[in-house]
């Protein structure tokens, strides 16, 4: 029993130990990626981050409602400057709009990027993947043949063969395609 303890808390030392390699991994190429963005990049982020907080929204409230109760004469801490109907909140408003917009977007492309890179990166591992998977099969199948024990799955012949990127690439093609074949 206490090998079987051993066994087990070994194979959760290994994988602990493989886990976090990964894990230091992608934190590492994380860290090298925000290290690598520009000045430009970095502002429109920090923007772009803080425009989706709650502390934005707070900010927008307090400044808005000031320059709205200021302009009504509601509140006396300043001269009216913007009678109503308030047409230069309106053009701040649009104004800051646009820039918003635009850091968003910008923050939008980036993340859009990054996706395909990792995605890029999944699809390398996985045809790599696929690839080692093939090779065992196929020396699984060598190894049962030599101890002269019969494999007679056809999934198991089917999978041990090369898988040809393309033409699965095709067929997922044709398969998501709309009815008419347009695209």
């Amino acid at each position: 029993m206490r090998a079987v303890c051993t066994c087990v808390n070994s194979n959760q030392e290994a994988l602990a130990s493989a886990v976090r390699r990964n894990i230091d991994a992608i934190v590492r190429m994380e860290a090298d990626y925000t290290r690598q963005r520009s000045c430009s990049d970095r502002i429109a982020d920090s923007i772009g981050d803080f425009s989706g907080s709650m502390p934005f929204v707070v900010l927008h409230i307090v400044f808005y409602g000031t320059w709205i109760l200021v302009n009504l004469g509601i509140v006396r801490v300043a001269p009216r400057f913007d009678p109503f109907p308030f047409m230069l909140l309106s053009m701040v408003v649009g104004v800051e709009a646009i820039f918003l917009s635009t850091f968003v977007l910008m923050k939008q492309k980036r993340m859009s990027q990054r996706a395909d890179e990792r995605a890029h990166l999944d699809l390398q591992i996985n045809l790599l993947a696929e690839r080692e998977m093939t090779l065992v099969l196929q020396m699984l199948q060598g190894i049962s043949t030599k101890l002269g024990v019969p494999t007679v799955d056809e999934e198991v012949k089917e999978l041990a063969e090369e898988t040809p990127l393309e033409v699965v690439a095709e067929e997922l093609q044709k398969a998501m395609a709309p009815e008419g074949g347009e695209n």
